[in-house]
């Protein structure tokens, strides 16, 4: 169920339909993050601007389908996901206007943008391996090693229907080619240790409950554990290593909250600035730290959190625009071979 998160009732009513005074300068804004943090990112951006941001958070699938209904009436400027595949349906309903930014153009690698500037990140999050360090010795180094049989009966990750999984599959259908990546899915699913169930946290859980050996999260998960007391994994997570993959050839597959503007917004100019804002140091810093992420700008301030986890080599060469093109036939691959 979408809920407002805007402060104010003229933000309430605005993105209701509600007969209300006009407001000068606003943004509104569709956004599948959920992190209270945003909120001082946002209020950061009106303090710079003097914009109003009214915001409605929900589901991406349950935002892009209000924006189908909506049609030329909806009121919203910006559409903000927490993965880029999620923003292929968006696309392929022709809901996104390319954006003429030379500020973005500068600030973000070309390998996090749409090749039609359609949408870019804000955001970097990484997928990575972890393991019981009591019970596995020589941990897989790869993704590819993941379906490996000699992990048979030991592997914790999510369902098919998990945005995250499907962009690493689809990132595997760009590397591998769709006859390996099939191969690739059957192997995880004979390595399973049990039908797929939960969030990125409970794949954690499930090591520190001596289910599996190894699972598969995105990185500000385990961060999490560290930073607050989250049941059934704080008490036990010094027992959970890491690796991250891939790190001897393409690097470590690397998802994005990626930001995009709509065909229809009402409020172009304004949408452009928070756009633009965006790639701020300012904004940069306030995205990387509210949810543990990596900042999407090279060399933008990040946060301390993640320096436990050290550095690594991302993957650069996969286009993350692949995701969204390939997300579709990652999911066909997936129940070709029984992934729930």
């Amino acid at each position: 169920m979408a809920h407002l998160t805007s402060r104010s009732l003229v933000a309430a009513l605005a993105l209701t339909g509600v007969a209300m005074p006009a407001v000068a300068q606003e943004v509104n804004v569709y956004s599948s993050r959920h992190y209270d943090t945003d909120d001082s990112l946002y209020e950061a951006f009106t303090e710079e601007t003097g914009i109003t941001v009214n915001r409605i958070e929900a589901d991406a699938d349950e935002l892009i389908a209000r924006l189908e209904a909506e049609g030329e009436n909806s009121p919203a400027d910006v559409l903000i996901t927490v993965d880029a595949g999620r923003m292929a349906r968006a696309e392929e309903l022709d809901l996104l206007a390319a954006y003429d930014s030379q500020t973005i153009e500068d600030r973000i690698p070309d390998h996090l943008e749409h090749p039609e500037n359609l949408w870019y990140g804000i955001a970097q999050r990484a997928r990575i391996i972890y393991y019981d360090k009591e019970k596995v010795e020589n941990p897989p180094q790869t993704y590819e090693e993941l379906a490996d049989p000699a992990w048979e009966g030991k592997i914790c990750i999510r369902s098919s229907s998990n945005i995250y999984n499907q962009s690493l599959m689809a990132s595997i259908i760009e590397t591998h080619g769709e006859e390996a990546a099939k191969d690739w899915a059957q192997g995880i699913v004979n390595n399973m240790a049990r039908d797929p169930q939960g969030g990125d946290t409970d794949q954690l859980r499930g090591i520190v409950s001596g289910e599996c050996e190894v699972a598969v999260g995105n990185h500000y998960y385990f961060v999490r554990g560290f930073e607050s007391d989250v049941e059934g994994l704080s008490d036990g997570i010094e027992k959970i290593g890491w690796v991250w993959p891939n790190q001897d050839d393409r690097g470590t597959h690397v998802n994005l909250s990626t930001a995009a503007m709509l065909k229809t917004a009402p409020n172009p100019e304004n949408a452009m600035k928070l756009m633009e804002f965006f790639t701020s140091d300012t904004a940069q810093t306030n995205l990387a730290t509210g949810n543990h992420e990596y900042p999407a700008v090279e060399d933008a301030p990040g946060t301390a959190t993640t320096e436990r986890l050290g550095e690594f080599k991302p993957d650069e060469t996969t286009p993350t625009a692949a995701f969204s093109r390939n997300a579709a036939k990652a999911q066909e691959l997936f129940n070709a071979v029984g992934w729930d």
